[in-house]
């Protein structure tokens, strides 16, 4: 009988048991410990004696965690995640692969975003705990309709056109903000592509989904705010460092961000997803948001459907699947070597 292959699951929960048992009856393949505890420093020394290690957003990929891989001999780290910026690639250049899930559903979280629209909006947040203490009143509910106003799309992957493809149902008026334009898709699904100015200035929703990079950290900072119409929703659910949490908190303040809706949150990796009621927050940026009326928080929960973590647990699995099997890496995150021809697009990985 084959031996299974052992997986060191970092950062578990029920609902990843469930998916992840699923995918791996169907294969058979490995045996995978299950581990509460997020990966880091501390955690480290347990993946001695694993094949591979399967992480989350929150997880630690340093450099002193990832010496710690190699040391105890892991080839490969499989991100059940589609965003990587946890993970230091330049420590893991030629050492470490990393595979990820670069799509999942894109519905779920693009419905999510509506969702926060939606209840931000109309209140509904607010109108539920109101109505269960018999308070009937509607006043301070005030809306607007949707139809006819201009939504402003940072990012036009496939979830910013799902999303897009949403609020042109509502009758929206779209316009979008890509570093690398899709115009094909602008045609086709009827929106146009603007700078970030004219895109500011114009929305009465903007809603973010671009990656975390360099270019785009703090991308919603003083300047940005400063340019918006007054009274904008702000939607993220993104990555929580696209957002400068100060300056939300003052245009908040001063009434130039009418509302906002957060489903990540730049220190988040303390906090979310898990359990801290019985507990007071250290954090007060966070505790102020929570707070505010015309702030919905929900808890990185935007890629959390049934279809998402079905897709999610056979994607991650299938990745190793290649690893081990020693065929190329499709979803292998590319470290930008800068070398003269790329080795992935040749030999099908990295290194």
């Amino acid at each position: 009988m084959k031996k299974k292959l052992r997986v060191a699951f970092f950062d578990t929960k029920p609902y990843d048991r469930h998916f992840f048992d699923l995918a791996n009856n169907e294969k058979a393949s490995y045996e995978i410990n299950y581990i509460p505890e997020r990966l880091s420093r501390r955690t480290a020394h347990l993946v001695e004696g694993v094949d591979a290690v399967c992480a989350f957003v929150n997880d630690d990929l340093s450099k002193p965690v990832l010496d710690r891989l190699v040391k105890a001999e892991v080839p490969v780290v499989a991100l059940r995640s589609a965003g990587y910026n946890n993970v230091d690639l330049q420590a893991a250049w030629e050492r470490v692969h990393i595979l990820r899930v670069p799509a999942y559903s894109p519905y779920a979280v693009a419905e999510h975003a509506v969702a926060m629209m939606l209840s931000l909006n109309r209140k509904l947040h607010r109108a539920y705990y109101r109505t269960r203490d018999n308070n009937f009143s509607i006043n301070g509910f005030l809306g607007f309709d949707m139809n006819g106003k201009t939504a402003g799309v940072i990012g036009t992957g496939k979830i910013g056109r799902t999303l897009i493809s949403i609020l042109k149902g509502f009758g929206m008026r779209v316009v979008a903000y890509d570093a690398f334009p899709n115009e094909k898709a602008a045609e086709e699904i009827g929106f146009t592509y603007h700078n970030l100015e004219e895109l500011y200035g114009e929305s009465d929703i903007i809603s973010l989904h671009c990656p975390l990079t360099p270019d785009t950290h703090h991308l919603i900072n003083h300047d940005a705010i400063s340019r918006m119409k007054p009274s904008v929703m702000i939607i993220n659910t993104s990555r929580g460092q696209l957002v400068d949490t100060d300056a939300l908190l003052d245009g908040l303040r001063e009434k130039r961000i009418g509302s906002a809706g957060l489903d990540v949150y730049e220190e988040e990796g303390e906090y979310f997803f898990e359990d801290l009621s019985n507990e007071a927050l250290d954090d007060d940026r966070l505790a102020r948001l929570l707070t505010l009326p015309n702030v919905l928080v929900t808890s990185h929960q935007a890629f959390f459907t049934e279809e998402a973590l079905r897709k999610i647990a056979s994607t991650t699995l299938s990745n190793l699947d290649a690893w081990f099997a020693g065929e190329a890496l499709e979803n292998e995150i590319c470290y930008r070597c800068n070398e003269p021809e790329c080795r992935k697009e040749k030999a099908g990985r990295c290194f």
